[in-house]
């Protein structure tokens, strides 16, 4: 579990039995060595990380934050990925990666956090063929507004739509977990856990 220590994650780890939680300062999952000095045998792992910028103006953004949410949003799941496929999952297993539903639509005031859990969800997408073949299948949740202090408080006042408990955010991680498919994205909004429908790109005329 990495990003366990708060929000979703914190919430993941409550309906675990004893998980391994990879989280700042001891881990930093943007750190490729830090996964290649990880060891153990996993069948099932939560890449949950992420973090928010909250930099609307794209004139503003420096390369020193882009740099850390690509490394804690989308790094950390590509790394993850790869190390549990080459050597931490050589029975096969279960990945969810947090993506969010601001990966499938635009998310305001922070259009770095939309890029890349858009990135997260085409990671998924696209890595679920390749890791068929170590066993391991891999899906994306894809969570709205939960009651995490990832959603800034004047955010919060714009907001038209109830915050979502993390706990409820959590069993549909759980849920997902046990998909037997592989490369979904699933939405994750209040009363509702549902794969997205990807439609396609038109054909040739």
């Amino acid at each position: 579990m990495t990003g366990g220590r708060g929000g979703i994650g914190a919430a993941i780890c409550a309906l675990l039995d004893d998980p391994l939680v990879l989280d700042l300062p001891e881990f930093d999952v943007g750190d490729p060595d830090a996964w290649r000095a990880l060891d153990g045998e996993f069948d099932a792992a939560f890449l949950n990380a992420g973090i928010g910028i909250g930099i609307a103006d794209p004139a503003e953004l420096t390369d020193a934050e882009w740099q850390r949410i690509l490394g804690a949003n989308l790094d950390g799941v590509v790394y993850g990925t790869r190390e549990l496929a080459a050597r931490l999952m050589p029975n096969g297993g279960s990945i969810v990666a947090t993506a969010s539903l601001a990966g499938l639509t635009d998310m305001p005031f922070d259009p770095s956090y939309s890029a890349t859990k858009a990135a997260v969800i085409g990671w998924v997408r696209a890595a679920a063929p390749g890791l068929a073949a170590h066993g391991i299948r891999i899906n994306a949740i894809c969570p709205g507004f939960a009651d995490t202090p990832l959603v800034a408080e004047e955010l919060r006042d714009r907001l038209d739509v109830p915050l979502m408990d993390p706990s409820f955010v959590a069993t549909a991680a759980l849920q997902v977990l046990a998909d037997e498919e592989s490369g979904r994205a699933w939405v994750v909004q209040p009363n509702r856990v549902v794969p997205f429908e990807f439609r396609g790109v038109p054909g040739p005329r």
